[in-house]
């Protein structure tokens, strides 16, 4: 068990683990947060792993809401300060009003966090937080700014504090009076200090006309300081009063010590939890800073690893702090059944930087920590990361390269469970340049035999090699895989890119003949090669590599077609768009100034018939022709209106309706997210995109594919006979009522047309029994109507068969 404990630390230094601990403790807000990333320790259980991620999503959700982001400010360290008061010592005023401001930092802290709806995990972390209101205003009352004692703080304190003060004004006054009277005998006209107590520079001739006690004289002899007399017998008393003030500043001291005594038990759990909380705040500012994003962690050891354009992250702390290369980011993608995978390649190809950023990428996955990748990272959670990279040559313990690295193998092997248990947990092995530093066939069957004990016994193990013999592993274990870094033949320079099922070569003969080596030594090297067949190998690798590189190039010329295609068609839909509006604002535009043509010949007709109705009866044979003949060019201009009246605008929404689990675009953000939740109504959602959750309404949302939601009907129960708009009153009243009586047929038909365009309910219409003609002209002209649903008598009560009820639709 110790050994691998021991194995594991190694791992983690040649990692460089503690370096990124390092980087991260700048971010941290309080010195207790800072020496715990330093630390930074590795959860025992996945659970754990889950619940520190999940306190990194929710702070940095928080911290990206307030202004001036989450603070800790007024934190301190209380634990030594909570112990002294323990153990019956008196803490000093400076700790107890720390003690004081963490009290309050913490109340607030709770405060910004506590919400279980949106942050479940955190506040549940601050729900154990007990911040004691009661003690923290007992010693900001008892205690000034710096730690000092306030008077207030007892009343024998108050008392010394008023007596010293008098006493020390009077022996002021003493002074400045002997300091006018004994002018000429003085040095100096300053009263000094020795040894705390005021005197007066006398001249060494005078010193016996100014009674007193000698403290001290100068360096030449000139000059004596003097205590006089007058004031000796004040200072002594001014030194009683200082210790009396001592023992009762000390007595409020203990006071406030046993207070924090007895509360020893709800205090003891603050700086733990204010540690968790800082630490997981400069967890979320790291990721931010990195631009990662939250990993998904599998609990069973056999889950793929799914890692897309990982970035190593110290790499990316040396670019933007120190002005370093760029970063070039590799993608890892390991199923289910792979266990070993050989990546070859030429030296300073970046395949060292690999095996860390994976190492790395599963430590910080573990420990809670975002991770700079594209997309959503997915890994299982690593037990053990287990590494042997880096040069283990010893003076000092008599190791060759080959026997430090075959140590710290033998040790790893130890670690790991054995073949016929079942693991608990993944194991991730990362073994750089495996079986060097020995003859090269011997070298090769060591690893060949290695590669695959470790494929037996670890969940993956990442190797690097220069050995061909590994190569060939994958053709007759499924359990194996070959990767390559990219190198660039024309400018002798690695990509640094890793390319998957591709093995790499060395490319020692390409370098060498475009660094000058004569030819005839290649060629020689070339026909060395040749019996053995690895100038073949190499040529087919050569072969797949030129077809890869054919295939990404088609590939990347796709993607440029997709982009141009899609923007092509966007470019289409905006132009259609636009003129399918403008054609609606012409027709809009058209029915306008028709309807406006119509209103004016109404408005003429009814000047007509006006005008005939002043004429009076002269010509009543032609005027009623006319007026015939202005109700029916009323009738045509109504008949034209309705015609061109707008039908209502009814839209299909295509009965599309997400539901949990749907991937749909958030409009706002122009972003895909994942349904979490749908609101009872259906017009709200819960949607996860990337690390944030936020509600948004149903017609902020639309399909992948531009699916426009349905929203769910709606219900409209209508009571009564009022209806949505709400209608006018059933009953008679001289607002929906028109005589008509002695009106001709037209021009009763233009004053009804005129009500029943403002009407909201029934109209009674009062033309008169007479002939009948009048009733039947009107309710023939009524029948053809179509807003009029029914015309009936009206009730005895409001006229009988001489009033006509007229109910619109």
């Amino acid at each position: 068990m110790v050994d691998g404990l021991v194995i594991q630390q190694e791992a983690l230094e040649l990692l460089e683990w503690p370096r990124l601990g390092e980087h991260l403790a700048g971010f941290a807000s309080t010195a207790a947060g800072r020496r715990h990333c330093r630390v930074l320790p590795l959860p025992d259980s996945v659970a754990e792993s889950e619940r520190l991620l999940a306190e990194t999503t929710e702070l940095l959700g928080l911290d990206g809401t307030l202004e001036g982001g989450l603070s800790f400010q007024g934190v301190a360290e209380i634990a030594a300060t909570l112990q002294l008061c323990v153990k019956g010592g008196v803490a000093g005023g400076e700790a107890l009003l720390e003690l004081a401001a963490t009290l309050a930092a913490a109340r607030r802290l709770r405060r910004q966090v506590d919400a279980p709806d949106l942050r479940p995990v955190t506040s549940a972390l601050v729900a154990e937080l007990r911040t004691l209101p009661e003690l923290e205003q007992r010693l900001r009352f008892c205690l000034e700014e710096g730690g000092r004692v306030a008077d207030r703080a007892s009343p024998a304190l108050e008392g010394v504090r008023r007596q010293l003060l008098a006493t020390r004004s009077e022996r002021r006054e003493r002074l400045q009076a002997l300091l006018r009277r004994c002018a000429p005998l003085l040095q100096d006209s300053v009263i000094a200090e020795r040894n705390g107590r005021p005197v007066l520079a006398v001249k060494a001739g005078a010193a016996a006309q100014v009674p007193g006690l000698v403290h001290d004289s100068s360096a030449s002899g000139q000059t004596v300081f003097i205590e006089p007399q007058a004031v000796l017998g004040l200072g002594n008393r001014i030194r009683e009063l200082e210790g009396e003030e001592r023992d009762a500043e000390l007595a409020v001291l203990r006071e406030l010590s046993s207070l924090v005594a007895d509360q020893a038990e709800q205090l003891a759990p603050l700086q733990p939890i204010l540690v968790r909380l800082d630490a997981a705040l400069t967890r979320a500012r790291y990721g931010a800073w990195l631009g990662a994003v939250r990993p998904e962690l599998a609990a069973e050891a056999d889950a793929p690893f799914e890692l897309r354009e990982l970035r190593h992250p110290l790499l990316l702390w040396q670019q933007r702090q120190e002005h370093g290369q760029p970063v070039v980011p590799v993608s890892l993608q390991v199923g289910s059944a792979l266990r070993v995978v050989a990546i070859t390649g030429p030296n300073t190809g970046g395949k060292t930087v690999t095996l860390k950023s994976l190492g790395l990428a599963a430590l910080m996955a573990r420990a809670g920590l975002f991770l700079p990748c594209s997309g959503t990272p997915r890994l299982p959670w690593c037990a053990q990361v287990l590494a042997d990279i880096g040069d283990e040559q010893s003076l000092q313990q008599n190791l060759s390269t080959f026997s430090g690295h075959i140590r710290r193998i033998a040790r790893i092997l130890e670690a790991l469970p054995s073949g016929d248990a079942p693991a608990a947990a993944a194991s991730l092995v990362l073994l750089d340049e495996v079986g060097a530093g020995t003859d090269p066939q011997e070298g090769a069957a060591l690893a060949t035999a290695l590669l695959q004990q470790l494929a037996d016994r670890a969940r993956l193990t990442v190797a690097t090699t220069h050995f061909g013999e590994l190569k060939a592993l994958k053709y007759c274990d499924p359990r194996f895989e070959n990767a390559s870094v990219a190198f660039d033949e024309e400018t002798l320079a690695p990509t640094y890119r890793l390319q998957w099922g591709i093995p790499g070569r060395s490319n020692a003969l390409a370098i060498a003949r475009r660094l000058g080596l004569e030819e005839s030594v290649l060629q020689r090297a070339a026909e060395q090669l040749a019996p053995r067949g690895e100038g073949e190998v190499n040529q087919v690798i050569a072969g797949l590599e030129e077809q890869r590189q054919r295939q990404q190039e088609a590939a990347e010329e796709a993607a440029a077609l997709l982009a141009r295609t899609e923007l092509l068609h966007e470019e289409l839909l905006l132009r259609w768009e636009q003129q399918r509006q403008q054609s609606a604002e012409m027709q809009e535009q058209r029915r306008q100034q028709l309807e406006r043509s119509i209103r004016q010949g109404q408005n003429e007709v009814r000047r007509i018939i006006r005008r005939l109705r002043q004429s009076g009866g002269a010509g009543h044979a032609d005027t009623a022709a006319l007026g015939e003949t202005a109700r029916q060019a009323g009738q045509r201009l109504r008949h034209l209106e309705r015609q061109h009246r707008p039908e209502p605008e009814r839209r299909d929404h295509g009965g599309w309706m997400p539901v949990v689990g749907d991937r749909v675009r958030v409009l706002s953000l122009g972003k895909a997210g994942e349904v979490l939740a749908l609101a009872d109504d259906g017009r709200e959602l819960t949607v996860r995109c990337g690390v944030m959750r936020l509600s948004v309404p149903l017609e902020g949302i639309e399909g992948l594919h531009g699916e426009k939601p349905s929203p769910p009907e709606v219900r409209v129960q209508v009571k009564g006979q009022r209806g949505l708009a709400g209608r006018g009153p059933d009953v008679r009243t001289e607002r929906n009522t028109v005589d008509v009586r002695g009106l001709r047929v037209h021009e009763a038909e233009a004053a009804v047309e005129e009500k029943l365009r403002a009407a909201n309910g029934p109209l009674w219409v009062i033309h008169g029994i007479g002939t009948g003609k009048l009733k039947r002209g009107l309710r023939a002209w009524l029948a053809t109507v179509p807003y009029v649903e029914r015309v009936e008598d009206a009730a005895p009560g409001d006229g009988g068969m001489g009033c006509s009820v007229v109910v619109v639709r």
